[in-house]
């Protein structure tokens, strides 16, 4: 309101200056000197006379000429003299007082001050007047709110997300009103998972499948929510799921992927490998994301028990870019799965189930008496934030904090979920989280211990995380491990 004020008072000012300066110029000028004006006007009665007499004396001629008749020169000479007598009367000083009345000669025009003085008063008071009239003072108030939420929007702005909690609002108000929208749905599970609440998460997006279940991408994210929520089991509900989103999209590069992870687990080793193969030949060789897939292949055909001949190309773990083992490092603990495809071409299809069974068997067996013995090696892990990228994110953000082989399978062996406001924090990774036996913390003698932060919420690594990894440590240390999350993913 005040700055309104100031700025209307600056332009009615600039109004007046603009009014009342060609006046105080005027009035500046300097009065014209009485015996200067008298003798100007003794100079113009006598220019005025001599030009009576020079007309006059042409009148003359033209008489004796005989241009003109007497009465035509008579009524011609009387208007010269009419002419002459009312110019040298008006010239006359004396004669001009003497003719005027007396109120006349005491009676002024007002001069250029004082017309100045009237509009500097006049122009504010007629602005205040018009604004009054016209103007509405209820909307300043308005309008600074509106500046004052756009500087918070802005400097929200330059915190990149808005607080999670403000999402979920905003959904769960939307939804009230439009309780059919299917993608709402999906948008809010993907945000309660963003925000830890796993189980409100999984309502959400079941509400989402119900509504729409021909949609692919929200079968995966109900498939994803119902592992979440059953220690990131895949087997079961979730594969199912993910075997009618592959129905839906046959070549859908992520379904195809997770459908062999579900075989892997199952222990089904070559069909898991059949079902990378087929997804790495629709993949740029050269990328990041096949140098994984062909390392997992690799995996899967040496569990399998094939030659050494008949495996795909095994990628060295040190040749693989950090960010491509990112790719994985929470693969344990979300993402969807579908159920597996067949076995290779060229095996007896009753040969090859009887082995996958058996191997499923014998992985399961193990790892159910792992559990049940209570072996839970594991190592301790500080994680701590950097002050540099402090405040950036809201504090619940999901924070991953994961262990993976120095050399081998980039697929994380045990993962904690947390957020950031936890930070910083020390917590336990150990065999119990492990997937299968085989893939547990002391079936390594060297490991990588990370952390991410997710601002999206999902597993899946992603241009903006913040992140942090230690060398390789070993696997047995008695000694906490420290992760100084530190950069941000590009």
């Amino acid at each position: 309101m005040t700055t309104f004020w100031i700025l209307a008072a600056g332009l009615a000012g600039l109004a007046v200056l603009f009014a009342v300066t060609p006046l105080l110029l005027a009035s500046l000028k300097p009065a014209q000197d009485p015996a200067t004006a008298s003798q100007a006007d003794t100079d113009q009665a006598q220019l005025n006379l001599e030009i009576f007499r020079q007309q006059l004396a042409e009148l003359d001629v033209d008489l004796s000429a005989g241009k003109l008749d007497q009465t035509v020169y008579e009524a011609a000479r009387r208007d010269l003299e009419r002419e002459l007598l009312q110019d040298l009367g008006d010239r006359d000083p004396l004669t001009t007082v003497a003719s005027q009345p007396s109120d006349h000669r005491t009676r002024r025009l007002p001069g250029p001050a004082v017309t100045a003085l009237s509009l500097l008063l006049a122009i504010p008071v007629l602005a205040w007047a018009v604004y009054g009239l016209i103007g509405n003072q209820a909307l300043i108030p308005q309008l600074e709110q509106v500046a004052a939420s756009g500087g918070a929007g802005q400097a929200r702005g330059q915190n990149e997300l808005p607080p999670l909690d403000e999402l979920v609002a905003r959904l769960e108000q939307r939804l009230e009103q439009q309780p059919d929208d299917a993608e709402g749905w999906m948008m809010l599970g993907r945000t309660y998972f963003a925000t830890g609440d796993r189980e409100r998460a999984q309502s959400a997006l079941a509400r989402a499948y119900e509504l729409d279940p021909n949609d692919a991408l929200i079968v995966m994210a109900y498939a994803e929510s119902i592992a979440t929520n059953n220690d990131n089991q895949l087997e079961g509900r979730p594969a199912e799921l993910i075997s009618e989103a592959l129905e839906l999209e046959p070549d859908n590069p992520t379904a195809r992927w997770l459908a062999g992870m579900v075989a892997f687990q199952r222990g089904q080793f070559r069909s898991a490998a059949t079902t990378w193969r087929n997804l790495l030949e629709k993949m740029e060789p050269e990328s990041e994301d096949a140098a994984e897939l062909r390392t997992l292949i690799s995996e899967a055909e040496q569990r399998a028990g094939l030659p050494e001949e008949a495996r795909a190309p095994r990628v060295a773990q040190a040749a693989i870019p950090s960010d491509a083992a990112d790719t994985a490092d929470t693969a344990g603990a979300s993402d969807e799965a579908p159920a597996p495809e067949g076995p290779p071409t060229g095996v007896n299809p009753a040969e090859q189930q009887d082995a996958d069974a058996a191997s499923a068997s014998a992985e399961g067996n193990e790892l159910n008496q792992t559990r049940a013995a209570g072996k839970t090696a594991g190592i301790q892990v500080q994680v701590a934030l950097s002050p540099e990228l402090s405040g950036r994110l809201p504090p619940n953000t999901p924070v991953f904090i994961y262990a993976k082989a120095a050399a081998g399978p980039p697929m994380p062996l045990a993962v904690q979920r947390a957020t950031l406001g936890d930070l910083p924090l020390q917590i336990r990774l150990d065999d119990s989280m492990a997937m299968m036996p085989s893939m547990q913390l002391s079936s390594f003698p060297e490991i990588i211990v990370g952390a991410r932060v997710s601002p999206s919420g999902q597993a899946m690594a992603s241009p903006g995380d913040l992140q942090g990894e230690t060398g390789p440590v070993s696997s047995d240390t008695a000694d906490a491990v420290s992760v100084h999350i530190d950069q941000v993913r590009r």
